[in-house]
């Protein structure tokens, strides 16, 4: 039997606030982050803060989320050291398009990109 990894277990409020600073640090805002979280999950902003309220864990908050956007799956590259496209675990994968997204707004990407709009 395998266990679940611990990051699947965590309160998605305890690492919010590391992408808000990992965000912030770079010059962007706690607005842009929420943006990407809501474009990616499909909650509301109040769905999103009751969420964070309830401190929902990780896995939870993803697999419920409203509506899954489609074009996260436009989403490449590298975190962590593990290419996202190749990840296989779908739980993993969602956690991954979020860190992949957060790092491309604290590497100065436009919002527009990081939202794959047209």
């Amino acid at each position: 039997m395998t266990t679940k990894p611990r990051i699947y277990t965590m309160p998605f409020v305890r690492v919010y606030p590391e992408y808000v600073n990992k965000a912030e640090k770079k010059g962007r805002t706690k607005a842009e982050v929420d943006e990407i979280i809501l474009w990616l999950t499909g909650y509301s902003q109040a769905g999103f803060e009751a969420e964070l309220e309830k401190q929902t864990d990780i896995e939870t908050f993803l697999t419920d989320a409203p509506q899954l956007n489609p074009l996260r799956t436009l989403v490449k590259g590298v975190v962590c050291g593990v290419r996202v496209e190749d990840i296989q675990e779908p739980t993993m994968r969602e956690i991954r398009y979020l860190d992949k997204l957060i790092d491309e707004l604290a590497k100065g990407k436009t919002m527009e990109k990081i939202l794959r709009k047209p």
